[in-house]
């Protein structure tokens, strides 16, 4: 681990102890909230968010509660407002959005670090972070105690087999980490991938201009189709399919019959798309060739 961490502490620009290493963030966020959360203790997100950090917070007897999106994008002053109201201990934002891929600029995310309430942990989930436009991140400040940044090789990197995810954040908040962490939770070969893939930029950059060309692709597929894409920061498009839930499903299931594999998110009113990922070439053009026979079969 020790290389790994010194490896991305110069990649972005900070000291080793501001890195901490994990099998992917859905592990590092079980660590978070074991570290953070015990029962009763209030956690808040926003209802349709990322479900896995709410599998955790239940596990450990935390309180959850929500706030809806705004717009199709979660609401930073809203999550704010109740984590003030409710003395939650985490707040959970993904910047940019899953699972919708919309994002917020870095200062919106500044302005919401700067109002957080003196007690509360912001756990800032930057997945997607590499497909994001220019401005989207805002600077790592490895002073602030009350920040968590979550990254990962799973996304741009391609590499979600490995399990291979890491945070960053002040030095105090990161040494938690070690009093829980399954110090072997990393194998030896996706640290060595990770470092590697750390090594070659260029070719992160080419997937990450083949994934927007990708994005423009379905977008083009659903408006041919009478739908509409909505914008995305990720490495997938939500589309909205212009009804509610359950005609979502019945298109996501008729895509499903015709062998292609696409998702949806779980609450009303954002379970009026349905999530594609990107693909080849070859991928999206069967995509575009089947999509039409499942929209006439929901309807």
């Amino acid at each position: 681990i020790h290389d790994l961490k010194q490896a991305l502490a110069t990649h972005h620009g900070v000291a080793p102890e501001n890195v901490t290493v994990g099998e992917g963030i859905d592990g590092l966020f079980g660590l978070a909230v074991r570290l953070f959360v015990e029962p009763g203790v209030t956690v808040v997100t926003s209802l349709g968010a990322y479900p896995t950090f709410n599998f955790h917070v239940h596990g450990f007897g935390g309180r959850l509660v929500t706030t809806p999106y705004i717009n199709d994008r979660e609401d930073p002053e809203a999550l704010l407002d109740l984590a003030r109201g409710e003395n939650a201990r985490l707040i959970y934002f993904a910047n940019p959005d899953n699972p919708m891929g919309s994002w917020w600029n870095a200062g919106d995310v500044a302005r919401m670090i700067a109002g957080l309430p003196s007690d509360a942990l912001l756990m800032l989930d930057e997945a997607y972070g590499e497909f994001a436009p220019k401005g989207t991140m805002p600077p790592l400040d490895t002073e602030n105690p009350q920040v968590l940044r979550f990254r990962t090789f799973s996304k741009a990197y391609g590499m979600a087999g490995l399990r291979v995810g890491y945070a960053i954040g002040h030095r105090d908040l990161i040494k938690a980490f070690d009093k829980v962490r399954n110090h072997f939770g990393v194998t030896r070969l996706g640290q060595r991938a990770a470092i590697a893939a750390l090594g070659d930029q260029d070719h992160l950059r080419h997937v990450i201009n083949q994934v927007a060309a990708a994005r423009q692709e379905i977008a083009r597929i659903a408006v041919a189709n009478g739908l509409a894409a909505l914008p995305s920061a990720s490495n997938f498009v939500s589309i909205d399919c212009g009804r509610d839930g359950e005609y979502a499903k019945r298109v996501l299931d008729g895509l499903l019959a015709r062998g292609i594999f696409a998702r949806m998110p779980g609450v009303a009113p954002l379970n009026r798309c349905i999530r594609v990922t990107v693909g080849t070439a070859t991928d999206l053009e069967i995509f575009a060739e089947e999509l039409p026979a499942a929209l006439r079969a929901a309807s």
